[in-house]
C-alpha cells in the first residue's frame, strides 16, 4: 500500500491496527457481498467499505451508513477466501466514528449505547427500562406503543429487572473492555 500518502495510510493502518484484519487481502470477489444481509439498506456493500479503507477514504467510510447498519452476523467473515473478518472491521470503523464525533445513524448508536448500559446496570438486559430509556432519548415516544403493550400484556416485558449474582465479574468484564477501546 505504498501508494498511500500518510493521513491515507494512517487512516488504513488504524483501522488494520484495531481490527487486527488484513484488509489489504481484499481483492474484490464481493463474496463477503453476496451474502450479506444489509446490503438492502446500506449505501455500500461491505467489499466497497474495504476498498475504501484501503484506499484512506476516511471521511467517505465515517460518513457511510453501511458501518452502522452492519449486524455483525459475520456471514461476510465466513464467506470470505482470505478470511477478513469484516464484521470486526466494521466494529473499528464505528469506533473510530464515536471518537471522532462522526456518527451518522444517531439512533443506531443510541440504542447500543442503552442496550450496554442496560446490560452493565443489571447483569442482563431489562427490555422495559432499556426500551423507555431509548424510546426518550430518540425522542420517539409513542411509534410502536402497541406491540410495546401487546409485550406486556403476554408477560414478556418485566416490569422489574433479574439481577445477576456476580455483579463484581461483571464490572471487571466492563472494565476490562471499555480499557481497551
Amino acid at each position: 500500500m505504498s501508494f498511500l500518502n500518510g493521513d491515507k495510510r494512517n487512516f488504513f493502518n488504524a483501522v488494520r491496527e484495531m481490527s487486527r484484519q488484513p484488509i489489504e487481502l481484499c481483492y474484490q470477489c464481493q463474496k463477503c457481498a453476496s451474502g450479506c444481509i444489509a446490503t438492502e439498506y446500506a449505501d455500500y456493500y461491505p467489499n466497497e467499505i474495504l476498498r475504501m479503507v484501503q484506499f484512506g477514504q476516511k471521511d467517505r467510510v465515517l460518513n457511510s451508513s453501511s458501518i452502522w447498519i452492519c449486524s455483525s452476523c459475520e456471514t461476510c467473515g465466513a464467506r470470505c477466501p482470505n478470511g477478513i473478518n469484516i464484521a470486526e472491521v466494521m466494529d473499528a470503523l464505528k469506533e473510530i466514528a464515536i471518537r471522532e464525533n462522526k456518527v451518522k445513524e444517531k439512533n443506531i448508536h443510541l440504542f447500543h449505547s442503552v442496550f450496554l448500559n442496560s446490560a452493565r446496570a443489571h447483569g442482563r438486559v431489562h427490555e422495559g427500562t432499556m426500551m423507555a430509556i431509548y424510546k426518550f432519548k430518540s425522542g420517539d415516544l409513542m411509534s410502536d406503543m402497541d406491540i410495546g403493550w401487546e409485550m406486556f400484556r403476554k408477560g414478556k416485558l418485566p416490569i422489574l429487572p433479574h439481577r445477576i449474582k456476580a455483579k463484581g465479574q461483571l464490572r471487571k468484564i466492563f472494565d476490562k473492555t471499555t480499557a481497551h477501546s
